[in-house]
């Protein structure tokens, strides 16, 4: 196996006037398997140090691009094309040697009619002996000063030796010839493969539903279980496994005993395979760690001593009376072998976003203010008036109220909440207090499906208590585990959070106007522009003139200035004139949410958190799928998913939310769809007559389907009940 380092880039080509791209790389080899690296945050000379392990030949040809991600998706501008290089590993490497090396070389243009500069620094391994840990190369930049610190803290890394500085561990290889960087035809063809596949490792914003790019990229996870036998070590011992922690440093499992160590036990026989010591003492159900090897192996006695940091909030480690060491979360009160903050082999096909997103909530949740106080929140609401009612329940709670179990009753209605009537009422309300006929929130000019607070608003008298209802509601779905059915424009979220407006949310409020803004700062706009620090709008059918700053209306806009003006338009659009609106929500949302607490998250994670992902995949809907009565090869259950995948995806969405009672799924998939009792997978139950609709039961995420005879039958019922079914009933 070989594995390439992306190490960094400098001097990259700044291509807009007024930000810093957002650098990532796409490594491919041979046109077939594709890398991509994090994207480091307004900078030209980006340090990843990512490595990435391929199979690859003394012949295979190692393409890197580099683009920017705010820029990728959009084909007109190459995708944001920053550069590339491309070489043949042999020309740097002797496989047969093996070793490695690292290198320097020259951005291209490749067939991109853009102008690029700039270097790529990168790293080459193949099958290298095993080496004692050395200290990682203090790579310079072009002033003498030392990288920014790595941007991920899992990402793998990699320890050069200082032997390799200058490249030149084996003999200067020439440079590469035209020929030898490929064709302009292969190039486009690995342009569209990274764009694909970034495109698809991306939050769910970044697909096509107008939303803003990530930020976090997904990271190829280096595999938890590498057993080492080359080189004059041999083989590990029996029962005995290499993994590596986040930041690329090779740990020992050894799974006779369930213990680790930091130490090779090919090295040191007598030493690598001893577990950590047990604290005295016998009984109980276990004792807290408390006495551990210094640095040469084993956990450490205090969490600042080792390189894994402290365990989360909530967790605790353990002995056993045998001395196996175990960990306990008292978060979920559970107890596993697995050491938390090691990487684990179920997160190995996971996106690195999910992976940082999984582990911000594991503490947002796991903080006392985020614990149901005890007792109930009872709210009965009549489905047809469901907007009315929930403002006239939900404000006259106190918010220490509303932290207590809730607990929904829709009038007229026999069901009882066990998680399926309050994801039924969070799902139906948030359709009616975001429906913009009620003034109090539009869609954004940019699509039909974003939306914003409606700077109007004041239309409704009793908008702000309005807006302050909203506030609580919404942070009452974030307590209680729901998801509304809204997405909100990008720069929504931001304000959410308290961050700083920039003219790059204007696209998804309004696109023709930062167009207009953005070609207002790229051009000289002396003699062209005439205009003031005021802005004019219609209010109700009367135009109003408004300053930006005091006196504005007799202050021109020049070359000099333009850039204030551009901060200031883009502030007003954006927020100063919501800001009794914005006020009043955060009021409301705060009331139930800590406001430290919920920074924790970023933009994109609070659009998670918010609304889930809107998307279905099939397979991991098939795959998360559990059976009673019937088997995944039943025929009936073949017509089953047959009928589902025929479906369109508003459809298969009416049935998530028909069996689940919501349309949105958590952000992990299906396997953490959550029932009444804890987590609860999509359950198909045989049960029913042939002359019955299919029945569910959303406390459980349990769909009663009968066996049907024919497909057909099985269509016809399955969309009758799907499409036609509404209200609760109890058993």
């Amino acid at each position: 196996m070989t594995t390439p380092v992306v190490i960094s880039a400098e001097n990259l080509m700044k291509r807009d006037i007024f930000r810093y791209p957002d650098p990532f790389a796409v490594l491919t080899v041979d046109g077939e398997q594709t890398h991509t690296t994090i994207s480091i945050k307004r900078t030209l000379s980006p340090y990843w140090n990512q490595a990435f392990t391929v199979k690859a030949t003394p012949q295979s040809v190692l393409a890197i691009q580099i683009f920017d991600e705010r820029k990728f998706k959009y084909k007109e501008q190459a995708q944001g094309f920053l550069g590339v290089i491309n070489l043949q590993i042999n020309r740097y490497l002797d496989f047969e040697l093996g070793g490695e090396a690292m290198t320097t070389l020259d951005l291209k243009a490749s067939n991109v009619k853009l102008m690029v500069s700039g270097r790529l620094t990168l790293g080459i391994q193949c099958n290298a002996p095993y080496l004692p840990p050395r200290h990682p190369l203090a790579l310079r930049g072009a002033d003498g000063s030392s990288p920014p610190p790595l941007a991920a803290a899992n990402s793998p890394q990699v320890a050069w030796g200082q032997g390799n500085v200058d490249g030149s561990r084996r003999a200067a290889r020439p440079s590469l010839s035209a020929g030898d960087r490929g064709t302009a035809a292969v190039d486009e063809r690995l342009m569209e493969i990274a764009r694909q596949r970034h495109l698809n490792r991306a939050l769910p914003e970044d697909q096509p539903l107008g939303r803003t790019p990530s930020t976090a990229a997904a990271v190829e996870p280096t595999p938890t279980s590498l057993v080492t036998s080359g080189g004059d070590l041999g083989s590990l011992p029996n029962g005995w496994e290499q993994r590596f922690t986040p930041e690329g440093r090779p740990y020992y499992v050894d799974h006779n005993t369930r213990g680790t160590t930091w130490n090779d036990p090919r090295l040191q026989p007598g030493e690598g395979g001893s577990t950590p010591a047990t604290a005295g003492g016998a009984g109980g159900r276990g004792r807290t760690l408390s006495s551990q090897r210094g640095d040469t192996g084993g956990f450490s006695a205090t969490p600042a001593q080792g390189s894994l940091g402290p365990l989360p909030t909530g967790w605790e480690m353990r002995v056993t009376n045998a001395g196996h060491v175990f960990f306990v979360d008292h978060n979920t009160k559970t107890t596993t072998w697995d050491d938390p903050r090691l990487p684990s082999s179920l997160d190995q096909n996971v996106p690195q976003y999910k992976r940082d997103f999984r582990r911000k909530l594991i503490y947002f949740r796991s903080q006392q203010d985020m614990r149901p106080a005890a007792g109930q929140c009872h709210i009965k609401v009549r489905r047809d008036h469901i907007f009315e009612d929930a403002y006239a329940e939900i404000m006259r709670h106190r918010p220490s109220e509303l932290r207590k179990r809730l607990y929904i009753k829709f009038d007229g209605e026999d069901g009882l909440d066990y998680g399926g009537l309050s994801r039924e009422f969070f799902f139906l309300l948030s359709h009616d207090m975001f429906n913009p006929s009620y003034c109090l929130f539009e869609y954004s000019a940019h699509d039909t499906y974003t939306l914003q607070i409606n700077p109007y608003s004041s239309v409704n008298p009793d908008h702000l208590n309005y807006f302050k209802f909203i506030g609580r509601t919404l942070g009452l779905a974030i307590f209680h585990r729901r998801f509304l059915d809204a997405f909100f424009v990008s720069s929504f979220y931001k304000l959410m959070l308290r961050k700083r407006i920039t003219l790059a949310d204007m696209e998804s409020v309004d696109a023709e106007f930062h167009r207009s803004l953005t070609w207002m700062l790229e051009h000289d706009i002396t003699g062209i522009l005439d205009m003031t620090f005021s802005v004019e709008e219609e209010r109700f059918g009367e135009m109003v003139e408004l300053d930006l700053k005091p006196g504005g209306r007799a202050l021109p806009v020049t070359e000099e200035n333009k850039h204030e003006y551009v901060e200031l338009i883009t502030n007003w659009k954006i927020r100063a004139r919501i800001e009794a609106q914005l006020e009043a929500f955060l009021e409301g949302f705060y009331q139930v949410i800590p406001k430290d607490l919920i920074v924790v998250f970023d933009e994109r994670e609070l659009e998670l958190l918010i609304g889930g992902i809107a998307e279905l995949d099939l397979d991991d809907w098939k795959k998360h799928t559990d059976y009673r009565g019937y088997t995944e090869n039943d025929q009936v259950v073949q017509w089953f998913w047959k009928c589902v995948q025929q479906w369109d995806a508003e459809t298969r969405t009416r049935l998530i939310q028909f069996t689940t009672g919501t349309s949105r799924i958590p952000v992990n998939g299906f396997k953490d769809l959550q029932g009444s009792d804890g987590p609860r997978r999509f359950t198909i139950e045989k049960s029913g007559e042939v002359t019955q609709l299919p029945k569910s039961h959303t406390c459980f995420n349990r769909i009663d389907l009968p066996p049907y005879p024919d497909y057909e039958t099985l269509k016809k019922k399955l969309t009758l009940a799907v499409e036609e079914t509404v209200g609760f009933g109890q058993e």
